[in-house]
């Protein structure tokens, strides 16, 4: 078979303005069990050549070649080798999309009104992409009555375009998928009309949709690409859709805490079939999220139940996370020495100077920004005005700004912002870990208030140094600044392999940075685009290193945190919807491992 040559590309991504970033997804559909080559990884900054047998220059090798890439991407087969064959093989990449979704459209259109013609169905893919409750929640109810006699056709017309499309589109759709189309087949049909626009090669690029396929209805079509594999999942009765939604608890605790009795914490748990391994997988969010967030991320991740935890029981500073993962969670053990858990035992020279109003025995979530100059400045003036206590009023001010900022009393009356080598202490870090090598300050803030508590996770993730005691293969997504890797080096566990993607080059740097200081012996594979990682990359990577273990990473929490007042738009913002891509990723390594043994 012929050669397939691979890039794979190392972008200079150190632009990211994202605050509190957790770098993780959008989603794809499963994969079909095609065969697909494993031969060799690519050597750093270049090219792989990848290798499924003999040469050959027949058109049968484009043909599987093409006929690989669309599977990977979710499509049936059988669609994309009718479409081949109807359009021609010459046909472009773009051209072959359109063709393979107007089937899907056409099949789901007829499926709807209980009639399959035989010509257009295909086995295997008989589910609806979109469920009518999730058109629900699209439309205006405040409008109803007064679209009381509009006829049927004028209803949809009107309710596509309160949804972001234009009456061009609306009106085409309708056109193709019939009178009788519901709104779920007509919004499926413009997405899949916009994605062939973006993808054909020989349109001008100021009439091409925008690359991220979001338009007005900012993340429908990674919506809509889920919804296939969700239906899946519900069809084989994992959980009902009026299931309770998610509550976080108080406090926060997860599954038990290093310093309760051994015999009170929950000792076993029931995982859903589609959850267990191989491989292990381990994700990271922002607790405090939008309504209804963590219960899509559960109903995703196989409708495992999220552990919640917050940080202040491992340091003196509060994380308050969700983990969602399929690891035991009987016999964990801490990292030792066990961090300081409170202010003072931390930082014990500012005991000197903090005052008696000041109550904080621990410090607040670590951010990506610090407290300025100047508002430590109106602090010290503040306090200053008053020869002993100040009046109740003032002492509020100066508290909430503290904990706002995490600010630490560092003299009379003084107050500063932590340095970037304490925030590597209360986070698990190394010291220095971020230092050097031409980073800024800012950029050491950046980096270290978008990582993980390396003692938290590290606490979750020690109960597999008894299942990998010759080392382990890591998927490492949104990688940060190795959190993930350092945990589990200094649990002990061999990093034989470490595929890390990761979008910043920065943190790229600090991570390779640490991989040499630390003479690990294993190889760190590294991406800078969860977005380019498709099924192809992953089976070949799979091959070479012998599958993968665990897959962990945390996915952008910019439209999730709190302090986002802006663009809190959950799952579907500009950012956090690449949790879609974790989703995506996982499946498909999933679908690798249980179709192949790896020795």
């Amino acid at each position: 078979m012929l050669c397939n040559v691979l890039s794979f590309q190392e972008s200079n991504a150190s632009g990211d303005d994202f605050g509190d970033i957790d770098w993780n997804t959008e989603d794809e559909l499963e994969i079909s069990e095609i065969p697909i080559s494993t031969s060799n990884l690519p050597t750093p900054g270049g090219v792989t050549i990848v290798c499924n047998g003999e040469e050959s220059s027949s058109a049968h090798s484009s043909n599987s070649k093409l006929i690989q890439h669309f599977v990977g991407m979710g499509f049936p087969d059988k669609l994309v080798v009718k479409a081949i064959e109807e359009i021609g093989e010459g046909s472009s990449e773009g051209k072959i999309l359109d063709t393979v979704l107007t089937y899907l459209e056409l099949q789901n259109s007829s499926e709807e009104h209980g009639c399959i013609d035989s010509d257009q169905s295909t086995s295997g893919y008989d589910e609806s992409l979109l469920h009518d409750s999730d058109i629900d929640s699209w439309s205006d109810d405040d409008d109803e009555e007064n679209s009381d006699d509009l006829s049927e056709s004028e209803k949809k017309l009107q309710t596509l375009q309160k949804m972001g499309y234009s009456v061009d589109e609306a009106t085409e759709a309708m056109h193709r998928c019939g009178p009788d189309a519901s709104i779920a087949v007509l919004t499926d049909f413009i997405c899949a009309a916009q994605i062939a626009r973006a993808e054909a090669p020989d349109l001008p690029a100021e009439i091409k949709p925008k690359a991220n396929y979001t338009c007005s209805q900012n993340g429908k079509l990674k919506r809509r690409l889920y919804a296939e594999l969700d239906n899946r999942k519900k069809q084989r009765g994992m959980v009902g859709e009026d299931s309770e939604m998610i509550r976080l608890p108080k406090p926060m605790v997860g599954f038990g805490l290093p310093t309760d009795d051994q015999s009170s914490i929950v000792r076993e748990r029931t995982l859903p079939e589609q959850a267990l391994g191989p491989p292990y997988f381990y994700y990271e969010n922002v607790a405090l999220t939008p309504k209804g967030v963590w219960d899509e991320i559960s109903k995703c991740l196989y409708y495992v139940e999220p552990e919640f935890v917050d940080s202040k029981y491992f340091c003196a500073a509060a994380r308050k996370r969700g983990y969602v993962h399929n690891l035991p969670i009987q016999n964990r053990f801490p990292l030792r020495p066990l961090l300081p858990l409170n202010i003072e035992e931390t930082f014990p020279l500012t005991k000197r100077w903090w005052p008696s109003w000041d109550s904080r025995t621990y410090l607040n979530c670590l951010q990506t920004a610090i407290g300025s100059a100047k508002l430590q400045d109106r602090i010290r003036k503040a306090v200053e005005a008053y020869d002993g206590e100040p009046p109740e009023h003032v002492k509020k001010y100066v508290i909430d700004q503290c904990k706002k900022w995490n600010l630490l009393w560092v003299g009379r009356n003084k107050v500063a912002p932590l340095e970037p080598d304490e925030f590597e202490l209360l986070l698990g870090f190394p010291r220095n870990h971020t230092r050097g090598g031409g980073i800024s300050r800012t950029d050491r803030y950046k980096s270290l208030g978008n990582s993980f508590q390396v003692n938290t996770v590290a606490y979750h993730l020690s109960v597999l140094k008894p299942l990998f005691p010759d080392g382990i293969n890591i998927l490492s997504l949104f990688s940060g600044i190795g959190g993930a890797e350092v945990a589990l080096h200094r649990l002990g566990i061999p990093l034989n392999n470490v595929v890390s993607v990761e979008k910043s080059e920065i943190n790229r740097n600090i991570v390779r940075s640490w991989w040499e200081q630390t003479n690990q012996k294993g190889n760190l594979i590294d991406f800078d685009d969860v977005q380019t990682l498709d099924a192809y990359k992953i089976e070949s990577l799979a091959g070479k290193i012998g599958g993968f273990d665990l897959v962990v990473g945390g996915s952008p929490c910019n439209n999730l945190a709190g302090s986002n007042r802006v663009s809190r738009d959950g799952l579907e913002g500009k950012e956090s919807i690449l949790f879609y891509e974790y989703v995506r990723i996982l499946d498909t390594v999933k679908n690798i491992m249980s179709g192949r043994r790896f020795n």
